[in-house]
């Protein structure tokens, strides 16, 4: 009894970090994705402030917020397909942790400019 529940405490502690989002996975994901249209980050993500970008990008509709704006944006079009993919959506909660780390209300700047 005792074995069985260290095995499954120590499975979840190695599984915890893979399923917490990282401010620099998001830094990544908007310089690859992003960047071509938006420029740098610290722009872009002190443009709105924290709780702003945390409804944008909410956890439970996987970032449908931010797609929605650029999938009816004409003008995004050249985006689409990032946002219509399995990829927006498993980078989203990533992104959402860097836009609420360098939204105009935090206080900090990013390093991709």
């Amino acid at each position: 009894m005792k074995f069985s529940f260290a095995l499954v405490l120590v499975l979840s502690l190695c599984c915890l970090p893979t399923l917490e989002a990282a401010v620099y996975k998001g830094q990544k994901a908007y310089v690859k994705k992003c960047r071509k249209c938006h420029g740098g980050g610290q722009k872009v993500a002190a443009s709105k402030r924290m709780k702003d970008w945390k409804q944008l990008l909410n956890k439970k509709n996987k970032g449908s917020g931010l797609a929605k704006l650029h999938l009816e944006n004409e003008k995004a079009k050249a985006s689409w397909k990032y946002f219509d993919s399995k990829s927006y959506r498993k980078s989203a909660r990533h992104l959402r942790d860097f836009m609420v780390e360098y939204a105009n209300d935090s206080g900090n700047v990013p390093a991709c400019n």
